[in-house]
């Protein structure tokens, strides 16, 4: 039997990383400095609210702006807070985002096991597109084989990761998914686009043990009718603010047998977090941070590694508020 956990099912969070401007970061005096007590102060919150577990240095974590000793403290500081809390068993997932590089790729995810993280997001390789890869998707899928053979670790547990945004435009078929689950250390996916049929055929592929192997989309708007199909749930950056929200919904979601007033209240939070989420796609990772600041209160808004700085104004936030937040405001004070 496996050695390798699968990450349970549930809402599960794609921190944005803090920073300070109480002090440099030590690989540049115009760079502020990590924040990691507020990372940890902000996954305790998240555990506290009934949030399945975060993700740490994904797209919207900046991995990418990181050291690689900063990236390891980062994960470390925030599984010793949560042991010390009394979460020992909240996962930890940590995004991979590098270039395609088999070796590289390895050092993240040794790395990052070592410092405590359970599971290890993957990006799928991106830089020169599918048009190398061939009909059948097949040097993504040795690409994942080397990396897996790479790893000291044969205990962390690897999620694919398929982000077009950021991977040139690469959309991994679903026929990819069913060869990569057939390895017992390949655990799931993340699938952050809109292409729901792609959820569901991998959800429902007959070929793979849904038992260990997990269908996350990163976006809430998709959450009920994904897990109505097999889904495991959501990677949702939008949870980071309004957790109880998006995690009400997946409660009800993935019930059986509705009451009248179960389904109503299931439509209902669909229809707000919907709404709500296109905050996210009009506003991205700066949005995120801004309404992790200014609804949770974490957070410092003028610190920040560029490229991604500036913040939004006083009007900028208060008609992007009043457009889509107004509903699932009220709704997450009532939960």
């Amino acid at each position: 039997m496996s050695s390798v956990s699968v990450p349970p099912k549930g809402v599960w969070v794609p921190s944005p990383t803090f920073f300070t401007t109480s002090s440099p970061s030590t690989f540049s005096s115009t760079q502020p400095a990590v924040d990691y007590t507020t990372q940890t102060s902000h996954t305790l919150f998240l555990a506290r609210s009934g949030i399945t577990g975060v993700v740490l240095l994904g797209s919207t974590g900046e991995a990418m702006h990181l050291s690689r000793s900063e990236r390891s403290l980062l994960i470390s500081s925030v599984r010793k807070g949560l042991d010390e809390a009394g979460f020992t068993k909240f996962p930890i997932m940590a995004g991979v985002l590098t270039n395609g590089g088999v070796e590289e790729t390895v050092q993240w995810l040794d790395d990052y096991k070592e410092a405590g993280a359970e599971y290890g997001l993957v990006l799928v390789p991106g830089y020169f597109g599918s048009g190398v890869w061939g009909n059948e998707q097949g040097g993504v899928v040795r690409w994942f084989g080397e990396v897996l053979e790479g790893m000291k670790s044969k205990e962390m547990g690897v999620v694919i990761y398929n982000y077009p945004g950021v991977s040139n435009g690469v959309v991994l078929e679903p026929e990819a998914y069913r060869e990569l689950a057939r390895n017992e250390r390949v655990v799931g996916c993340k699938m952050s686009h809109g292409n729901i049929s792609h959820h569901l055929q991998v959800s429902l592929d007959p070929q793979i043990n849904h038992d260990r192997f997990r269908v996350f989309s990163g976006f809430g708007q998709q959450l009920g009718p994904i897990v109505l199909f097999g889904a495991a749930g959501v990677i949702d950056g939008m949870s980071a603010y309004y957790p109880k929200t998006v995690v009400r919904l997946f409660e009800l979601a993935q019930k059986d047998d509705l009451r009248p007033s179960e389904k109503a209240e299931l439509n209902k939070l669909q229809y707000v977090v919907s709404k709500a989420e296109e905050f996210v796609v009009k506003y991205g990772l700066k949005g995120i941070k801004e309404a992790t600041y200014r609804v949770a209160g974490f957070g410092d808004l003028e610190a920040a590694r560029v490229p991604v700085v500036g913040r939004m104004g006083e009007s900028e936030w208060e008609e992007g508020r009043r457009r889509f937040l107004g509903e699932i405001e009220e709704v997450e004070k009532t939960l």
